[in-house]
Parts: C-alpha cells; sequence; structure tokens
C-alpha cells in the first residue's frame, strides 16, 4: 500500500469521524454526545476513533479547526474580492466572517454552552491551536494585500483580528456590518502604516 493511498485513507477516516460529529451536535450539546456513538455513526470502533485523535478535547478541537476553515474560506475569497483596496477587504472579510458564525448551528450551540463540559472552553481558555490554525491561514490571505510588510506585523495583524472575530462572535453588540466597519476604523492606522513600509512607531 503506497503512503499516498494510506493518507488518502486515513483523510477519509478522519473526514467520516468529524463528520459523524458534526451531525451530533446539530440539536445536543457536546456534554451529551459520546466518542462510542460518533464511532459507531463513522462505523468504526471506539478505540480506532481515540487511535485516531488521542482524546475528546482532540477530537473537539480538530472539529472546530475544520468547522472554522469554511469560514476562513469566505474571509479568503471576501479578500481576493477587494483586492485593490486593503480596508475594504478586511471590512469585507470580517463581515462575512461574523454573519457566517451568527448563523451556524455549531456557533449557536457553543453560544449556549455553559463552558463546563462542552467546546467553548476550546475556543476560549484552550484555543492555542485554534487561533494558531486560523493566524496561519489568514496571514497568508492579507499577504498579498499588504505588500513589504514585514513579517512580525502581519502576524501581529492576524493575531489581532483572529482575537476580536472570536470575541464579537462570543459575545456579540452591534450587527456584524457595524462590527466590522468598527474594527477596522481600529486598525486602519496601523494598516496604513504596513502599506507604506513603515516600521513600528516611533515611542
Amino acid at each position: 500500500m503506497s503512503t499516498s493511498y494510506r493518507d488518502a485513507v486515513r483523510q477519509l477516516r478522519r473526514d467520516r469521524l468529524l463528520d459523524a460529529g458534526r451531525e451530533r451536535l446539530g440539536d445536543r450539546a457536546w456534554a451529551d454526545v459520546t466518542m462510542a456513538e460518533i464511532a459507531a455513526a463513522a462505523g468504526v470502533s471506539r478505540q480506532t476513533l481515540y487511535n485516531e485523535f488521542g482524546s475528546r478535547d482532540a477530537f473537539g478541537q480538530a472539529l472546530l479547526i475544520r468547522e472554522g476553515s469554511r469560514f476562513l474560506d469566505a474571509v479568503e475569497q471576501a479578500i481576493d474580492e477587494h483586492s485593490r483596496d486593503p480596508l475594504a477587504a478586511l471590512t469585507a472579510a470580517l463581515e462575512g466572517f461574523l454573519t457566517i458564525a451568527h448563523d451556524d448551528p455549531l456557533v449557536r450551540l457553543l453560544l449556549t454552552d455553559d463552558g463546563m463540559a462542552g467546546l467553548l472552553p476550546l475556543v476560549t481558555t484552550q484555543r492555542r491551536p485554534i487561533l494558531n490554525s486560523a493566524r496561519r491561514r489568514l496571514v497568508e490571505a492579507i499577504d498579498a494585500q499588504l505588500p513589504g510588510a514585514a513579517a512580525r506585523d502581519l502576524d501581529a495583524l492576524a493575531d489581532a483580528l483572529v482575537r476580536l472575530a472570536i470575541s464579537h462572535v462570543a459575545a456579540p453588540h452591534l450587527p456584524p456590518a457595524q462590527t466590522a466597519a468598527s474594527i477596522t476604523r481600529l486598525l486602519a492606522p496601523a494598516i496604513e502604516r504596513m502599506l507604506k513600509g513603515g516600521g513600528e512607531p516611533a515611542a
């Protein structure tokens, strides 16, 4: 069996397991969903599920990272559609992300989670893998919009955007369009400095 074939089989198995987890969360809290029923729904043993992901929390993180990638696909598309205007691209990307998050059943489940035995801690207090994954994707997406920007500035901007977006998803205050516009106004000076190729402002 070739390595590429084994990798393809493994990816199919992972996708099937993650699909089963997502389906179980359609109308139930994460704390009420067992690993055994996820494995059964995917047609594998509970041990196979643990062999693949290692732990319940690791499975939850993998599920959130995969679902988050759909949001980031929309973010990248919005950025590409406004390639000549970085600030407009940022506003459109944030609005798209917040709108999708508002309408997504999994996100609504997170927002009603009590934070004790659910998925919410994986996005808040234990979110490092999720943050890192989202930040890397965003750095790649905005790199082309800010030619000449320092790598550390791109990383800082992406990190700030991810954290702000997650905060507004968890505790929405204004409609997505208004929230996106306010974040852009807040970050505009830093983005304009990066566009000009400037470094950190003088102390």
